[in-house]
């Protein structure tokens, strides 16, 4: 068995086992931090098929947007400092070792690369002027166009939906309208009153 292949079945049981995590673990902490090392994993597999675009737009996108996401949510539930840091103890094992099977992970890509020309099998490689982006777009583009553009549909009708449930008239709920406030003059704001000065 060559060195790639003993890599990819690593990954692949760390992605099964952190993605059922997911699901299992009652702790939305600890669902969010093996998202996090799922979403990595995967990326890892993919830079081993040479999809790197694939692989960093995973990364940027999902990884970027799960943790702001997740950040938010902690900002708007109000958590007292005093109870985040009793429970700071409690999560500090998941995410090192979340944090150490990224960085591992890491290191094994880079390692299997490096040591390409080891490997008894390997995928076809490519030379370096190959473009998988050019290729994904190319494929998109053209074999896929109908699913490409259905997909797209589909999210857009997503999109308007969830804004149409969002702005449901609410009664008894003040707003202010950004119209009014541009058209508003001086004088119907303000009123300047002239008074006499008196002496204590």
């Amino acid at each position: 068995m060559s060195l790639e292949q003993i890599i990819f079945y690593l990954f692949s049981t760390i992605l099964i086992f952190s993605s059922l995590m997911v699901i299992i673990s009652r702790n939305p902490i600890f669902s969010a931090l093996f998202l996090i090392l799922s979403f990595v994993t995967c990326s890892c597999l993919w830079m081993l098929a040479e999809a790197e675009f694939l692989a960093i737009t995973l990364v940027l996108v999902y990884v970027g947007a799960v943790m702001v996401l997740f950040m938010f949510v902690v900002m708007m539930l109000n958590i007292q400092e005093s109870v985040s840091k009793e429970k700071f103890i409690k999560y500090l094992p998941v995410g090192l070792l979340v944090s150490v099977s990224i960085f591992v992970e890491m290191w094994l890509v880079l390692k299997s690369k490096n040591l390409v020309n080891e490997v008894a099998v390997s995928p076809i490689r490519h030379d370096a002027n190959y473009s998988n982006t050019k290729e994904l777009g190319e494929v998109l583009y053209t074999q896929y166009m109908f699913q490409f553009e259905l997909a797209s549909v589909i999210l857009l009708v997503a999109i308007i939906s969830a804004i149409a449930l969002t702005l449901r008239k609410r009664k008894n709920v003040k707003f202010q309208d950004p119209v009014k406030q541009i058209h508003v003059k001086k004088a119907d704001r303000v009123r300047v009153v002239a008074m006499k000065s008196e002496k204590l």
